[in-house]
């Protein structure tokens, strides 16, 4: 996600290249946790928030302020370790987890890690995704989380065309799904949409190619609708893209080949969440847009960035009447 947001076009390389060694420093909270973990059937349709911004010393909410969503994302687990949400979590006492885990498994709200981020680039640092994607699958295992969600954002990779960044992520994925078998742990990816469409920008094909590789092994996608100068209103988001990345809209993406019910509309829970507010659309008019795309077939789900703007009063409003 974009916690500091970046368009596709505007790629900087100023970010300190990761080391290949650090793919496995990862550190890993000792916490005592059994190795027996939870399972986690993937929901449908399902409901995502992720959550970077500090909220309490408890880490996670009161799941009765996720109400109407069933998956929250904790954000982010890098290549140098988890930070921010991820890292709270992980340094709760083994208890604690225990029982922030049990109270929103009650409320019907899985638990899952968020990759990478917009600040980590794998591709170009030279991360090996056999080693990450072992480490990552650990940490999942011993924080007892419900899966793993990967945010790549390596824009540099993908918009060079050599098909390095597909198959680096076509890679990781399969070998995460080693480690986290499909049924029961949950693993989705957050693609930018124009990634999703044709274009001579994305000369390997971006995650047209991904889902082609290993669309099977993911549970769905929680596209990244906003930072891209379109997915403004209904019309741009649902049927006609506009600005520099046309064929992008959710059923213009669906004909691209993609399973239009793999398709998690992704959006700001506020303004402030999205680059200069590029993508936001206040959550009852998106509730509308949602019901329109379930009107003609599509009932994936909804994908929020990020708690707090995003909350259970949120969530039921962007749900529309459809999903109520």
């Amino acid at each position: 996600m974009f916690s500091s947001t970046r368009m596709i076009f505007s790629v900087s390389a100023a970010l300190a290249l990761a080391s290949l060694s650090s793919v496995f420093a990862v550190p890993v909270a000792n916490t005592g946790v059994s190795s027996l973990v939870s399972r986690a059937t993937a929901p449908s349709p399902a409901f995502v928030v992720y959550t970077d911004k500090f909220v309490s010393a408890d880490v996670l909410p009161p799941a009765t302020q996720l109400a109407g969503f069933n998956v929250v994302a904790l954000s982010f687990l890098t290549l140098a370790g988890p930070r921010d949400q991820a890292q709270a979590y992980a340094a709760l006492s083994a208890d604690a987890r225990a029982a922030k885990k049990s109270e929103y498994s009650q409320a019907g709200i899985n638990i899952i890690v968020s990759a990478f981020g917009s600040t980590d680039t794998p591709t170009t640092s030279g991360a090996d995704p056999v080693g990450t994607a072992n480490t990552m699958a650990q940490f999942v295992l011993t924080n007892a989380l419900d899966g793993i969600d990967v945010d790549y954002e390596d824009l540099e990779a993908m918009n060079k065309g050599d098909g390095a960044a597909e198959a680096w992520v076509t890679t990781f994925t399969q070998t995460l799904r080693q480690t986290l078998p499909q049924g029961q742990f949950i693993l989705t990816h957050a693609p930018l949409a124009p990634w999703l469409s044709p274009n001579a920008q994305f000369k390997a094909g971006a995650y047209l190619t991904v889902d082609k590789n290993v669309g099977s092994l993911i549970d769905w996608y929680n596209v990244q609708f906003y930072n891209q100068q379109t997915y403004t209103d209904c019309e741009s988001l649902l049927n006609t893209s506009t600005g520099p990345f046309t064929g992008s809209s959710l059923f213009e993406i669906a004909a691209n080949g993609v399973s239009l019910n793999k398709l998690v509309i992704g959006k700001p829970g506020g303004a402030s969440d999205a680059n200069n507010g590029d993508g936001f659309i206040d959550p009852a008019t998106l509730g509308t847009c949602i019901d329109q795309a379930k009107a003609k077939g599509w009932s994936a789900g909804v994908m929020a960035f990020q708690f707090p703007e995003a909350d259970a009063t949120w969530i039921k409003s962007a749900k529309g009447t459809s999903f109520q």
